[in-house]
């Protein structure tokens, strides 16, 4: 057997064993990834100390350039969520609109709401709300609840600061403005498609309808930390917008200013992740927080609150970057782009497919997004015609494909609007793989004009 290949077995003996940790073993990802990345090391003759080392740049080189930006992220969202402006953005999208406009509404207020938030974490602010719509109006609660997990969730599978895109964003060296731009060509019509157009096709499969008298709702509330003054709608929604509006505005004044000028230099600093959310967690601190009468022990209350959740994503984002790491100490991403140029299926639709599959086993979108990047991300140096941007894309977009019952999503979904495990599949299941596809679509739709 020649090294190469060799090699290239131990490569995917390790995925297997990454997913068989966590399936089988119910190992937490964290240590799964370092496991699985340690022992490809050792057994493909790297020195323990020299395989640590290497997992350990790895970690670093991912964290930096993820990091900073998904924790800057939650900051905003914590703001948001404990001043009362994500509430406040939400009540005046649903108002009083007639009930066949609800689920239009809803899906249009959690993709700006989930934009800043973790999903878990939006979702379950916004379950009271759904509620509240669906007993006022007397509806089917799917007929509300579906749509606001198909817009908050083209937030999460999509657009940065979330963790699966910005880990995508750093692992292939992409322009966070534009994977943003990119992202919304597809996420606004994805949303709509997948939100009160899809809603409408499945309603007939809704089944029995929930007791909106019971459920696991009374424990969550949406009400601001001792609110003094109400939110401004206007001000939360410029919080929203400030990010992906100056990291928009940075690209495409940096493509259309010289380099070395003091406005490109401006533009540049748009265009920077980590500028354009300190810059909008600055302004949320004022604008929603302290001008709604906040001391700054509650405004600290809420940034900790947002930050709680963070931890085990951080870690996870971290050993995903050193198992890469580890790939690449071992040889084995040089020899996949050797290999790859002699493949038939493009880039895209590989990354996506890889995504996909370890998706399906793993259940984590953003497990699934690190092992996908390690593995495909040495095709862009085959393929230098390919956008880095749309590569996110595609890959994060795998990582949202068939959510089941090993995903936390599936059970969140399920439990809280008190569904059966198949009115789970034939809705939450349904609405995530039509989402993939279509994002798929997408991708490979704005390939035929966008290159790298």
């Amino acid at each position: 057997m020649s090294t190469d290949l060799q090699h290239l077995l131990l490569g995917a003996a390790a995925v297997v064993v990454l997913v068989l940790l966590i399936t089988k073993t119910k190992l937490h990802p964290f240590l799964a990834l370092a496991l699985s990345a340690l022992g490809l090391g050792i057994a493909s003759g790297i020195a323990p100390v020299r395989a640590v080392e290497a997992f350990q740049d790895g970690f670093g080189d991912t964290l930096g350039g993820s990091g900073p930006t998904i924790g800057l992220g939650t900051l905003l969202g914590g703001i948001l969520l404990g001043s009362g402006g994500a509430d406040r953005i939400a009540t005046v999208f649903i108002g009083s609109r007639p009930v066949k406009w609800i689920p239009a509404a809803i899906t249009a207020a959690a993709l700006l709401i989930g934009m800043p938030h973790l999903f878990d974490v939006s979702f379950v602010m916004l379950v009271p709300l759904v509620y509240t719509v669906a007993k006022r109006s007397n509806t089917h609660l799917l007929w509300v609840g579906l749509p606001m997990a198909a817009g908050l969730y083209v937030s999460h599978g999509l657009l940065p600061p979330h963790p699966s895109p910005t880990l995508a964003v750093s692992a292939y060296g992409a322009n966070t403005g534009l994977t943003i731009l990119w992202g919304l060509v597809i996420g606004i019509p994805m949303a709509v498609l997948t939100g009160p157009l899809l809603t409408r096709v499945v309603s007939r499969w809704f089944g029995p309808a929930p007791d909106l008298d019971r459920g696991p709702v009374q424990s969550v509330s949406t009400e601001p930390e001792h609110p003094r003054k109400p939110a401004s709608f206007t001000l939360a929604l410029i919080t929203v917008l400030l990010p992906p509006g100056l990291m928009l505005i940075g690209t495409l004044g940096t493509a259309n200013t010289a380099e070395g000028t003091l406005p490109y230099q401006f533009f540049d600093a748009c265009n920077s992740s980590v500028l354009s959310l300190l810059a909008a967690v600055v302004f949320a601190f004022f604008a929603l927080g302290v001008r709604s009468g906040f001391g700054l022990g509650q405004l600290q209350k809420m940034a900790s609150k947002g930050l709680a959740p963070v931890g085990a994503i951080i870690l996870i984002l971290g050993a995903g970057g050193g198992f890469k790491a580890m790939l690449t100490e071992t040889g084995i991403d040089q020899l996949i782009s050797d290999y790859a140029v002699d493949w038939a299926i493009p880039p895209l639709l590989l990354g996506w497919l890889v995504a996909a599959l370890l998706r399906i086993c793993l259940g984590s979108a953003t497990v699934a997004t690190a092992a996908a990047t390690a593995i495909v991300a040495p095709l862009l140096s085959a393929s230098p015609g390919t956008s880095p941007e749309l590569m996110v894309l595609a890959t994060a977009s795998g990582a949202v494909m068939l959510s089941h019952v090993n995903d936390s999503g599936f059970w969140l979904f399920k439990e809280y609007f008190q569904l059966s495990v198949a009115q789970t599949f034939r809705t939450w299941t349904l609405m995530l793989s039509v989402q993939s596809l279509l994002s798929l679509a997408g991708v490979m739709l704005l390939s035929t004009v966008v290159h790298g």
